[in-house]
């Protein structure tokens, strides 16, 4: 029977996952890279990363990108999400006719294995749940974004403060943007060459992000000439993390894209479904680290604290 289960739910995680690849290549080929989105800094009057309103967590990794594509949280920017039981026990109700999304969690099973010693294994499965945006909800009350003093690595000063205790060096002038693992520096175009102080914030965050790949932090192989693929798979990653920070930060994510990663990358996607939930997490793994820099937003979510030696113990993906 737990067999059968197994079986089951397997394929059910494997038709979720393949649809959500190929609502992402589809997005991609396009000309549309979903985790980032035009910036309207009417709008944007506070953090964008989407959050749980009933428990206060915040969605993760691959939920975090397919919340971020709902145009229902971009039209709002209520960044808002729950489950239709959580609506029921606040007083709330999901209004008729309206159509849920799909997150995923994760689920340790047991199965089956002659091979083990005691002839189970546990693996551990992706499973799916059903929430709602905050605007399908009727009763729901108004969204207020946090204040700068409830949420103060919203301030324009947090990137300058991030950058201060990441320990990498940091240099000004030329045109180009770029993060030298053998330097371990991180060279920016004056500000005067960005449109907007936030789009030069987010681009310190991208490079920032790459930092974090040096032997001394997360340790990720750097190696990869131009248009290679684990050149690719790097941008990939470091690219969405950013979209992950900023959205926390409540920065710009239409930042310019290093488009050379991009076909290489989809061809990886392309032959690996599961290419983009690896992206995905590893790209949240990669935000944490980021984020820690800033001591106000470690202590409101309690990540490791990075430091140059180890590897920050990743948090597990959201279960609600």
């Amino acid at each position: 029977m737990v067999a059968v289960s197994a079986r089951r739910e397997i394929t059910e995680w494997h038709d979720a996952k393949t649809e959500v690849a190929e609502r992402i290549i589809a997005e991609i080929e396009k000309g549309t890279v979903p985790w980032k989105r035009e910036w309207n800094p009417e709008k944007c009057t506070g953090p964008q990363a989407p959050f749980n309103p009933v428990t206060k967590r915040s969605y993760r990794g691959i939920n975090v990108l397919i919340l971020g594509m709902s145009f229902l949280a971009f039209q709002s920017a209520d960044p808002r999400w729950l489950t239709f039981l959580q609506a029921k026990e606040k007083g709330w109700r999901v209004k008729k006719g309206e159509r849920s999304t799909t997150i995923f969690f994760t689920k340790d099973l047991n199965v089956k294995d002659d091979d083990a010693e005691d002839g189970e294994r546990t693996i551990r499965l992706l499973k799916q749940y059903p929430v709602f945006h905050a605007s399908q909800i009727e009763g729901i009350p108004p969204y207020v974004p946090p204040t700068t003093d409830q949420a103060p690595w919203t301030r324009p000063e947090a990137v300058q403060i991030i950058m201060q205790n990441s320990g990498v060096i940091f240099r000004s002038g030329g045109e180009r943007a770029f993060y030298s693992p053998a330097g371990d520096f991180i060279q920016l175009p004056p500000d005067v060459a960005f449109p907007r102080q936030e789009y030069w914030a987010a681009t310190a965050v991208h490079e920032i992000n790459h930092s974090t790949g040096h032997p001394t932090r997360m340790n990720r192989d750097l190696s990869g000439a131009f248009g290679s693929e684990s050149y690719a798979c790097e941008e990939a990653r470091v690219e969405m993390a950013a979209a992950f920070v900023c959205n926390t930060l409540g920065l710009p994510t239409d930042f310019t894209n290093h488009a050379a990663y991009i076909a290489t990358w989809l061809k990886k996607l392309k032959a690996e479904k599961y290419e983009l939930f690896r992206c995905a997490a590893d790209a949240q793994r990669i935000a944490d680290w980021t984020l820690a820099y800033h001591p106000e937003c470690a202590a409101q979510s309690q990540p490791h604290r990075p430091d140059r030696q180890s590897e920050p113990t990743p948090r597990e993906p959201l279960i609600i």
